[in-house]
């Protein structure tokens, strides 16, 4: 026996507990000065402006890297919105599930990559990834000094908004109304 007390790990609760049990988080990422990069945030205000049933926590996560670590630790089901590098055509929409995120992250597909991909790898290795994961981004066409979506993209948001309802749905959030006054 040792003389030393168990020490439990606070961060190991969530690969128990069900991902219902935790938050839903919705994690904007995104730079609102460089054009297309800000499609995340606009994607993240679209679904602010509803009510979910149960509640889903929205997070402006912009460029904070390392500094949405716990968001993403105490989430039970996390959803990110973001612009990514595809290969596909300006304003194509992406979803991503599971373990394809960091696959595809460490393949340098989004602007982001370096600080999701670095997030979500610290997560893992402290036992504290959320259960459920999901992106939702959408294909750049430009990425330069602006607060403006370019046309694809911003014909876009609509489409992300979508897919990020559906997701929610299957994870059990029910649109509830939408939200009186501003966002």
């Amino acid at each position: 026996m040792s003389d030393h007390p168990a020490v439990e790990h606070p961060l190991s609760e969530n690969e128990a507990a069900s991902p219902d049990a935790q938050p839903t988080v919705v994690l904007g990422l995104g730079n609102a000065i460089m054009g297309d990069d800000g499609a995340g945030l606009v994607a993240l205000e679209a679904l602010r402006a509803l009510q979910f049933s149960p509640e889903v926590r929205f997070v402006y996560g912009g460029v904070w890297g390392l500094a949405l670590l716990a968001d993403i630790e105490t989430a039970g089901s996390l959803l990110l919105l973001d612009a990514v590098h595809a290969g596909a055509q300006p304003g194509a929409v992406v979803v991503l599930e599971g373990e394809a995120i960091p696959r595809f992250l460490s393949m340098k597909i989004s602007p982001h990559q370096v600080d999701v991909r670095e997030l979500l790898a610290l997560a893992e290795l402290r036992d504290a990834m959320p259960q459920r994961l999901a992106l939702v981004g959408v294909q750049i066409a430009q990425a330069d000094l602006s607060t403006d979506l370019s046309p694809e993209v911003l014909a876009a948001i609509p489409a992300m908004r979508e897919r990020a309802l559906d997701l929610l749905s299957q994870w059990g959030h029910a649109l509830a109304s939408p939200r009186s006054g501003p966002g």
